[in-house]
């Protein structure tokens, strides 16, 4: 809860004289301090960032120096460039182009215009034509997928949910099937979407099986990694990214698991033409010489785009991939040991075995309806203020959804998400009793 001089500074209107800046700071210091800080080793909520040392300087460097990567930037390029690659090793992606965008809305809106353009030719320039396209993507993907297909003239009919099997991963057969239909009656396929962790459970999509699908129809593979796909450089559940290597493109926002500041998307391609073929442009503004390559911002959605790179570039030199292989390792056990002590209480439900760091359940000893309890479970240990987690829906099921993807969470803090949780709900319990 905002202190009241926070809310009423806030109430204050444009000021017309200066004020000192260390006055300015202290304000600044306590909006900060009274705002939910993503990065405290108990804010379960959501897919959060950590907001890691070295990230938050290399954000500090790029923002004094103002880079902007949408024309020719010397060497901030090759960074961004280097960068890029880095990650396709990290995760085993074989990346011979991208760059690094404002998230994962950005970054796949990016890939699906790229693989329209190369579905339906010339869809960019003279619009979509009778029939249309269709996107193919698990009924629990992402929302940006639908609203991707909604910016890009396709409308959100035009989403395939395809059905989901009992570990909530996008279903192989089904998936063709909606293909073939598709083709039947005059509708281009123009991409499939697999989830390298979806947002409400962590599920990883079977890419392999989706590649063979892709490869058989010519259809575009796109590989939303926005969460999960960092887990993939873990030895622990690796092989749940088997196929990887065979997706056209690929997205993961490194402000979530790969622990930097937001924001830090990054978008790696096969063919960084198709981005070209996408989004380049002549303008009177912004020359190209013929002895040189085209400016970043042929290949990207937007123009002003800051030297996002730099602070993941900083992070892995400053603490080396193999720390990120085991602070992703940990935090995957972590969710592992929650799912075990949710087992453990009488009074808590595991609702789904974790693929990933997302772990479901929900608080079963009140006598009432159990959605209900469990949103206002939620809404109290929000107020508690002892761990911050969110709610969720599985299936019309209300459940916490607790989210593990900082390096410093401590087991610790999973044991005491526990005991607060129990605690929590049991006085509730006896409230409504």
């Amino acid at each position: 809860m905002a202190s009241t001089s926070t809310e009423e500074l806030t109430r204050q209107s444009l000021p017309a004289r200066p004020e000192p800046i260390d006055v300015v700071l202290a304000s600044a210091e306590e909006i900060l301090d009274e705002s939910l800080a993503q990065a405290r080793p108990r804010f379960f909520a959501f897919v959060g960032s950590s907001g890691l040392e070295a990230g938050v300087l290399g954000d500090m460097l790029a923002a004094a120096h103002d880079i902007n990567l949408a024309t020719t930037a010397q060497a901030a390029d090759l960074i961004e460039e280097q960068t890029v690659r880095w990650v396709g090793e990290l995760v085993g992606y074989p990346s011979a182009g991208g760059f690094f965008t404002s998230g994962g809305m950005i970054s796949n809106l990016t890939a699906l215009a790229a693989a329209r353009e190369r579905a339906l030719p010339g869809a960019r320039e003279h619009g979509i034509e009778r029939g249309g396209g269709a996107i193919y993507a698990s009924a629990d993907a992402h929302a940006s997928i639908r609203r991707a297909g909604e910016v890009l003239g396709l409308g959100s009919q035009r989403i395939r949910a395809v059905p989901i099997d009992h570990q909530r991963r996008m279903d192989a057969v089904a998936l063709e099937g909606l293909l073939e239909a598709d083709r039947a009656s005059g509708v281009t396929p123009i991409a499939i979407v697999a989830t390298a962790g979806t947002t409400l459970a962590g599920a990883v999509d079977p890419i392999n099986d989706l590649a063979d699908v892709a490869e058989r129809h010519g259809v575009w593979l796109h590989v939303d990694g926005a969460y999960g796909l960092p887990a993939a450089a873990s030895p622990l559940v690796g092989e749940l990214f088997a196929g990887l290597d065979r997706a056209d493109s690929v997205s993961v926002d490194a402000h979530k698991w790969l622990f930097v500041p937001k924001a830090c998307g990054c978008l790696m391609v096969r063919d960084p033409r198709s981005l070209g073929a996408a989004f380049a442009h002549d303008s009177g503004y912004m020359l190209h010489d013929q002895d040189r390559a085209r400016h970043p911002v042929d290949s990207t959605l937007e123009y002003s785009r800051p030297f996002r790179a730099l602070k993941l570039w900083m992070a892995l030199r400053t603490y080396g991939a193999d720390a990120f292989r085991l602070a992703l390792t940990r935090n995957l056990q972590q969710a592992r040991l929650l799912a075990e002590l949710v087992r453990q209480e009488e009074s808590l439900e595991l609702l789904l075995d974790p693929a990933l760091s997302i772990v479901l359940y929900r608080h079963v000893a009140a006598t009432g309806d159990l959605d209900d309890h469990n949103r206002r479970l939620v809404k109290a240990l929000q107020e508690d203020g002892r761990v911050w987690v969110s709610d969720a829906s599985l299936d019309g099921t209300t459940c916490l959804r607790p989210c593990i993807v900082n390096y410093r969470t401590s087991d610790d803090d999973i044991r005491e998400l526990v005991r607060v949780t129990v605690e929590v709900g049991a006085r509730l319990t006896r409230e409504g009793d």
